[in-house]
């Protein structure tokens, strides 16, 4: 983090803080209008400066956010994540969707395999109204 207090485009501060990991995934997901700053739809070109509140989603998961320092360069986990803090609604609302999930999937068991012969016989009779 030797430039902290410098700007950085923002497809390149998503991935040196590892919310992506290429860079091209993070101009996609700018492009695509799944990253705001300041509550305006971001560019891939913006520059991020410390103080910045970003709002970014990947998938069902939402992230916000505040900028702390600015990095040109992607760096190991534990020094990513001094780059940004993180807020605790967004921390509750990520955590309480996951038991949700969990809860979803909790009576689901799947199959042992493939179905074999017999059991395909089964599967065409019962879904024909024959």
């Amino acid at each position: 983090m030797e430039n902290s207090t410098e700007a950085v485009r923002l497809d390149k501060w998503l991935w040196a803080a590892r919310f992506f990991k290429t860079r091209s995934l993070a101009t996609q997901a700018v492009n695509g209008g799944k990253v705001h700053v300041n509550g305006n739809r971001g560019k891939a070109a913006h520059s991020v400066l410390v103080g910045d509140k970003l709002v970014i989603t990947i998938g069902t998961m939402e992230f916000q956010i505040a900028v702390l320092a600015t990095s040109k360069f992607r760096r190991p986990a534990p020094e990513a994540r001094l780059l940004y803090a993180e807020s605790t609604e967004s921390i509750s609302a990520r955590e309480e969707q996951r038991e949700m999930k969990k809860m979803l999937s909790a009576g689901f068991t799947a199959p042992a395999g493939k179905p074999g012969k017999r059991d395909r016989r089964k599967i065409r009779s019962f879904t024909r109204n024959d």
